[in-house]
C-alpha cells in the first residue's frame, strides 16, 4: 500500500468520523473464550446474532461477560481449560443448539458448525499455552499457532484472527472485514486485501493520533464500524 493511499485514509477518517469523541476504552471481555466465541461466530453475519450467542453462553455457564479495567486476574477468568471442558459434558451439537442457540455454519458450502469450529479453535490455544487472556500476547506473530487456527474452516482468511487478538486486548489489531473493506473503498476507490486493509487503518490511525491522543487502530476499527452500520 502506497503512502499515498494511507494519508487518503486518513483523511477520509477525519472527514466521516467523530474522532472527537473517542475516549480511552479499558473494557474487554472477562475471559478467553468469549473471545473465541465472537471471534468465530461474528464472520460473515449481523452482529447482533453473534452477540446474543455471546451472552447466551456467558449466562448459562453463569460467567462474567465483561471486564471494566482490563483484564481479571488469571484465577478469576473461565480458562480454554475449562472450555474444553464443557466441550467433553455437552457434544457440539448440543453446544449449538442448546447453549449457544445457534447453528450457524463456517460456510453455507460443505462448512462445519461455528460451534465446532469454537472447539477446534479452543483446542489450538490450550495446544500452544493460551489459557487465559494473559496468554495471548506470547502467541501474536507465532507462524505455527497461526498456521493451525487457519487450517480450522472459516479461519483461512485471517479475519478472524486478527479479531481474536483485538477481543483479546490488543489495541493495535483491527477485524478487517467486509465493513473495513467497504470503507476503504469509499476513502481510495481501492480494493484491498486483508493484510492491505489491516495496513491501511493502522497507518491512517498513525497520522491522526497527534491531533486525536488516544487514538488506537482498534478504536478507530469501531468508528468505521459504527459509521458503516449507520450507512446500510
Amino acid at each position: 500500500m502506497k503512502p499515498n493511499e494511507i494519508a487518503h485514509v486518513a483523511a477520509f477518517c477525519k472527514q466521516t468520523l467523530d474522532l472527537a469523541s473517542v475516549k480511552p476504552n479499558t473494557e474487554v471481555y472477562a475471559s478467553l473464550p468469549l473471545c473465541v466465541i465472537d471471534a468465530v461466530f461474528s464472520i460473515g453475519v449481523r452482529y447482533a446474532s453473534t452477540e446474543m450467542t455471546v451472552k447466551r453462553f456467558a449466562a448459562f455457564f453463569r460467567v462474567p461477560l465483561v471486564s471494566k479495567n482490563g483484564f481479571p486476574e488469571r484465577g478469576e477468568q473461565l480458562s480454554i481449560a475449562d472450555l474444553l471442558g464443557f466441550y467433553a459434558t455437552y457434544s457440539t451439537a448440543e453446544m449449538a443448539e442448546s447453549i449457544y442457540q445457534n447453528r450457524q455454519r463456517t460456510s453455507s458450502r460443505n462448512g462445519i458448525l461455528k460451534a465446532e469450529a469454537v472447539l477446534r479453535f479452543g483446542q489450538v490455544c490450550f495446544e500452544q499455552g493460551v489459557n487465559v487472556l494473559q496468554d495471548v500476547v506470547g502467541v501474536i506473530g507465532d507462524a505455527r499457532f497461526e498456521a493451525a487456527i487457519e487450517e480450522i474452516p472459516g479461519q483461512r482468511s485471517g479475519i478472524s484472527l486478527r479479531y481474536f487478538y483485538m477481543l483479546a486486548g490488543r489495541d493495535d489489531f483491527i477485524k478487517p472485514d467486509r465493513m473495513v473493506m467497504r470503507f476503504l473503498f469509499s476513502a481510495t476507490g481501492q480494493h484491498y486485501c486483508v493484510e492491505d486493509c489491516h495496513t491501511a487503518v493502522v497507518g491512517a490511525c498513525g497520522l491522526l493520533e497527534e491531533e486525536y491522543p488516544g487514538l488506537t487502530p482498534r478504536a478507530l476499527d469501531y468508528q468505521i464500524w459504527l459509521y458503516q452500520r449507520g450507512e446500510r
